[in-house]
């Protein structure tokens, strides 16, 4: 299946072990590899590079390469092929290959859901198709570009995404230890080591900043605020937002940044 979005090639391939592509003077454009299944092999500068699933591969125009699957494996893959002029340039590196192993799982699926807009946007073709295609690529861009400045433990990535999805809820640290295979006192060390704040205070933090975005812009009560990013108690939310904001949430509601 290949999608001809103009200046944006892109999609999704379960290729066999014969499936090999060479390419002596690189391709005119820049190209984005990312691995679902099974493994294949990237060859450029006379270095052998293993893709296997969670790795991404960026190919900059112009860069020789030689990719293919490896003896007796099957590889599923997305791919796009796209020119610098839909992205910041700044998005894209000096490099002219980037490989990245993304091991959290919810990067992963955040990876290749943004890849499968691109191939729906693509089929579909409705208002604003092709500027959806672009926003759906500069996500994957940025994810990279996150990952590669951010050397973290993805055990701990693991642990942000669960806070930021299940802020509302009660969080048990027992609970979180257990989801990414860690003692609970070696994954609340790890944590700080990692953030430089403790997992409570990450997740304050993450409520207070849900907290002064409703106040600024729903027009709902503190109170009612309160409970909604996660606080059981009135004044645990105003310590809390004081700590964080350096001012009360009543003196936050008079004069909203």
């Amino acid at each position: 299946m290949i999608l001809d979005v103009n200046a944006l090639l892109a999609g999704h391939f379960i290729e066999p072990d014969t499936y090999a592509v060479k390419r002596p003077h690189g391709h005119n454009d820049w190209l984005v590899m990312f691995t679902l299944e099974g493994s294949g092999f990237v060859k450029q500068h006379g270095i052998d590079r293993i893709c296997n699933k969670g790795d991404i591969i960026l190919l900059a125009p112009g860069t020789p390469h030689h990719y293919g699957t490896m003896k007796s494996q099957t590889w599923q893959f997305v791919w796009a092929h796209f020119p610098s002029i839909i992205t910041e340039t700044n998005l894209l590196p000096q490099e002219d290959q980037v490989f990245l192993t993304i091991e959290n799982d919810s990067l992963q699926e955040r990876i290749y859901t943004a890849f499968a807009r691109i191939l729906a946007d693509s089929r579909e073709r409705g208002e604003y198709w092709f500027e959806l295609c672009c926003s759906s690529l500069r996500e994957i861009l940025l994810i990279m570009a996150q990952k590669s400045i951010r050397k973290m433990d993805p055990r701990i990535e693991e642990v942000l995404h669960l806070l930021s999805q299940q802020m509302r809820e009660q969080i048990r640290l027992e609970d979180l230890a257990q989801t990414v295979g860690l003692s609970p006192s070696r994954l609340s060390h790890l944590f700080k080591e990692s953030t430089g704040y403790s997992i409570i205070d990450t997740l304050n933090r993450m409520r207070i900043q849900q907290a002064v975005m409703m106040l600024a812009h729903t027009g709902r009560s503190a109170s009612d605020v309160c409970y909604d990013v996660g606080f059981q108690n009135y004044n645990h939310f105003t310590n809390q937002f004081r700590k964080w904001q350096g001012m009360t949430p009543s003196m936050f509601m008079k004069n909203p940044r």
